[in-house]
């Protein structure tokens, strides 16, 4: 255990049920909520805050949720489907087939998260991304207690995530096809345009961390995977409950603080890789 049941932290943007058709099962899934599970799984009080639909699926997602303990009592419910991805898995190795992109959540605008601004200051972080249709409210979220996180995942505009760097203070990349030059290139341009922290994953490669002073790097544990889904949220995961948590403790260098909470995070995301799903709770249909 990383985390610290003071610290509240909150994924807040998409959900989904990740539907492996080989085997007729979905489990659930989606990036903030991943962040929120494995935040929960790490000791810290942890909570969602988004959209669910009115099917089968959006009925197994918050029953996993109830049954983890993660609060969802914020979120809303609307006639529709749920988030829904399609996917399958070879040599371990997760392959996605096709999304509906959010379901019924792309027409809910998520403004309502500021319905209850007691609520949203209560947390340590806030964790959201590039499919959680959250772009055009991080200005709003700089400027509460929180600090924020954004996964800007594979799928970015360079222009437009560079863009919203003065919103976030950590930003996390996957940039497994990307060079080791273009990478740092970009990392260091994250952190100019005001990012405190930029992450780049790369597959198999070593992670690369910027803090606008230091590089750091990390290799990923050496693991025969079971299942590679959720391994990129559950490192951003450890690492921000590590680095956040540790930066109470006045007495633990920055360096030393950031290549801990490196470790931590790959050995985090190496044990997710031993689940089916992102996390596990698999239903059969």
């Amino acid at each position: 255990m990383m985390g610290d049941r003071e610290m509240k932290v909150i994924g807040i943007g998409d959900n989904v049920v990740d539907d492996y058709i080989h085997i007729r099962t979905m489990f659930p899934g989606g990036n903030a909520l991943n962040f929120s599970v494995y935040a929960s799984m790490l000791d810290c009080d942890s909570a969602y805050l988004g959209v669910f639909g009115s099917d089968d699926s959006a009925k197994h997602v918050q029953q996993t949720l109830a049954e983890i303990g993660v609060d969802t009592s914020h979120c809303r419910s609307v006639d529709g489907p749920n988030g829904r991805a399609i996917l399958t898995i070879k040599d371990g190795e997760r392959v996605f087939i096709s999304s509906n992109e959010g379901g019924i959540s792309k027409s809910v605008p998520m403004e309502f998260i500021f319905d209850d601004l007691d609520y949203l200051q209560s947390f340590s972080i806030v964790h959201t991304g590039t499919y959680g249709y959250m772009d055009s409210y991080l200005a709003q979220l700089q400027h509460l207690n929180p600090l924020v996180s954004y996964d800007f995942s594979e799928d970015f505009d360079n222009e437009h995530a560079l863009s919203m760097c003065k919103y976030i203070d950590f930003g996390f990349f996957s940039c497994a096809e990307w060079t080791e030059e273009a990478t740092m290139e970009l990392l260091e341009k994250a952190v100019n345009r005001g990012c405190t922290i930029a992450v780049a994953t790369r597959g198999p490669h070593e992670v690369i961390l910027y803090d606008g002073l230091s590089w750091f790097r990390q290799a990923p544990r050496a693991v025969k995977p079971l299942d590679t889904l959720g391994a990129g949220d559950a490192f951003i995961s450890g690492f921000l409950i590590s680095y956040v948590g540790g930066k109470n403790n006045t007495n633990v260098r920055q360096a030393s603080l950031i290549e801990s909470s490196l470790g931590k995070a790959a050995s985090f995301a190496a044990e997710i890789c031993q689940l089916h799903g992102a996390f596990g709770y698999g239903l059969h249909y």
